[in-house]
């Protein structure tokens, strides 16, 4: 099978979880596309009933072109659930996210869920976070002592590695929904993930990182043996 159609395998098993009254997080990226697509047909041919939250705007233009009606975290108190990808995963359902530069809204809406599920093609998963470079979104202003902070926060946790800032289309710096601008860092191994998350967190310029710690409740994984899914310990 092709890596889509594993990504496929994934959302659809993730999409036998859903219920009908539900108020669901919509994953950004390719994996979360096939859910939304997915989730678009089972409504059109069942007539469930569901209301989403979409974590990007080109999310959100999916879930609106795919007929899934959509709501707001200002208009709802709370998700039962979110299906989203993922860029690492390990053993404790510690991810690294924002490859797709959606993590601020990935995370609001992860953290605002009852139950998070983690679809992806079984490469996502690793031994150890940190081979996917580790995504850090920050204010443009003051970048240079924004860069000083975080490397710091690496030398504290014995970590190192080159920190580019990500480039668009255009050449110019990628920007995110949410007007900021993303640096990646590429660590290697991170063998202490939720203390780096923590340090990372307390950086003024830092809006937020990629380290998604204790948000996963169950991770889906679609590989050539079908799917595997690993419930957080």
């Amino acid at each position: 099978m092709t890596m889509d159609e594993l990504k496929r395998q994934a959302a659809a098993q993730a999409l036998e979880h859903v219920r009908d009254g539900m108020q669901l997080g919509l994953g950004t990226g390719s994996t979360a596309k096939h859910f939304v697509e997915l989730l678009g047909e089972r409504i059109a041919t069942t007539g469930l009933k569901v209301i989403g939250v979409p974590t990007s705007e080109a999310t959100r233009a999916d879930a609106e072109r795919c007929g899934v009606p959509l709501t707001t975290l200002d208009a709802i108190d709370r998700l039962d659930l979110t299906v989203d990808g993922a860029d690492e995963c390990d053993a404790n359902l510690n991810l690294i996210k924002g490859g797709g530069g959606a993590l601020l809204r990935e995370k609001i809406v992860a953290a605002a869920s009852d139950r998070m599920i983690v679809i992806a093609d079984d490469s996502k998963w690793v031994p150890v976070l940190g081979r996917f470079p580790l995504p850090i979104e920050v204010i443009p202003f003051g970048l240079a002592a924004t860069r000083r902070a975080i490397e710091g926060v690496f030398t504290t946790c014995g970590l190192s590695g080159a920190m580019t800032v990500r480039q668009g289309l255009d050449g110019h710096a990628f920007v995110t929904d949410g007007g900021h601008w993303i640096i990646d860092a590429r660590l290697g191994q991170i063998a202490d993930a939720p203390r780096l998350a923590a340090l990372l967190g307390a950086i003024p310029g830092v809006v937020e990182h990629g380290l998604f710690i204790g948000l996963a409740s169950t991770a889906m994984l679609a590989g050539s043996q079908g799917i595997r899914v690993f419930e957080r310990p």
